[in-house]
């Protein structure tokens, strides 16, 4: 693998290790100390690699360089003398100058990052943002594009985040049984936003962004490889993101094209994935909570069913029926809306798409022109016509134009 290719990947995958494990180190009020030593072995990765090639170990050779950069940090500092020597004589394990990148380490340090990020005195949008740069390794610019914003504003977003782990001392260790299941809210709500951002794109002219997709997987996975954090509900959020990325390959065609779920090849759905999510919608089952999460995922399951009978539409609606008691939202309602016209037909969806309170968007409008098209041609070219306005990727404008030409 090249160079221009292979450190923006190990950066995405091992940025986010050696700043969790020089966090747990230092300690959170060293942030900003932790990403510069990990930006730092990334910038002499480029130069020593662009001259003599990448090592056979590329992911152990980072590790070695942020180790020493660590270790020449602790004993130069003043923060070493006034603060970590003295803990240093307390001739504790876990204070010893060595740093620990072996890989239970390692999974155990992104998982309390994880939790402090998500600290309730951190703003939603904030956690978002700092997720996106310390654990997926985005750039600010990739930020900015995510929420349709500046750089400036993501900049002062993690500004904001990060003096508040410092000024509310965010502890680095995983929360007690007291408070975890209410932090593990948190830390699952920002997954599912995570996923649905790369899902539902609207950055770098993208309607699918993979990358952010199986970051958000990975990290739910990584709850449910502890003992502490494997609940129902995070399985359930797990089996929720699975089978929606076992139709990513038929969801965009080879030109970037957005394919609607009507017109998608089967054949092009990812067979492993949906199995996975079958698992662990069933490790779900073992709670007796029932969450948003087990709901959804029941819709993504039935949406994995190859069959397009009304029975199964029947089932999905029954389950937007009950998601939409628990927890109301306008795409909700708008998903239910094409699930009812699915199995009771387009003029019952149209009399429930018309009392929603939904304007300016794009799928409302698209839906809409869908229902119409069997009944009144020029209304339903109208609709789509005002979904072309709302457009804001190439992929969705194409879609309707589509749809227009028919």
């Amino acid at each position: 693998m090249k160079n221009d290719i292979l450190i923006p990947h190990l950066f995405r995958t091992e940025y986010r290790k050696i700043v969790s494990v020089l966090c747990r180190k230092f300690g959170l009020e060293q942030f900003e100390v932790a990403e510069d030593i990990a930006s730092e072995t990334f910038l002499v990765a480029m130069h020593s690699w662009g001259i003599e090639g990448a090592p056979p170990n590329p992911a152990g050779w980072l590790y070695e360089v942020a180790k020493n950069k660590a270790k020449n940090h602790l004993h130069r500092n003043a923060i070493f003398n006034e603060k970590v020597a003295p803990v240093l004589a307390d001739q504790t394990a876990e204070c010893d100058s060595e740093i620990d990148l072996s890989p239970e380490h390692i999974a155990d340090s992104q998982l309390r990052m994880m939790f402090a990020i998500c600290d309730p005195a951190i703003a939603a949008a904030s956690q978002i943002a700092l997720s996106l740069r310390i654990l997926c390794g985005f750039g600010v610019g990739e930020i900015a594009d995510a929420f349709g914003t500046t750089k400036e504003v993501i900049n002062k977003r993690l500004t904001r985040a990060k003096e508040k782990l410092r000024s509310q001392k965010v502890s680095f260790e995983m929360p007690d049984n007291a408070v975890l299941s209410g932090r593990l809210d948190t830390v699952l709500l920002t997954i599912y936003l995570l996923f649905n951002e790369g899902y539902y794109s609207q950055s770098q002219h993208k309607t699918l962004r993979r990358e952010m997709c199986f970051d958000a997987m990975r990290l739910c996975l990584m709850l449910v490889e502890n003992a502490l954090t494997n609940k129902p509900k995070v399985n359930a959020l797990l089996a929720l993101m699975c089978f929606h990325a076992s139709r990513f390959d038929a969801r965009l065609s080879d030109s970037g094209e957005l394919i609607l779920y009507e017109e998608q090849e089967t054949s092009s759905w990812n067979s492993d994935l949906i199995s996975k999510g079958m698992y662990f919608l069933n490790q779900a089952q073992n709670g007796s909570q029932l969450s948003r999460y087990h709901i959804e995922a029941g819709i993504a399951f039935w949406h994995t069913q190859r069959e397009g009978t009304p029975a199964k539409w029947e089932q999905i609606l029954h389950l937007y029926n009950h998601l939409l008691q628990i927890n109301y939202s306008p795409v909700a309602a708008l998903n239910r809306t094409y699930a009812l016209y699915k199995a009771k037909g387009a003029q019952k969806a149209i009399t429930e798409a018309e009392k929603l309170d939904i304007e300016h968007d794009y799928f409302y409008f698209l839906l809409l022109g869908e229902l119409y098209s069997t009944i009144d041609g020029a209304r339903a070219a109208g609709y789509l016509q005002e979904a072309l306005k709302l457009a804001r990727t190439e992929t969705e404008k194409l879609a309707v134009k589509k749809k227009l030409s028919r």
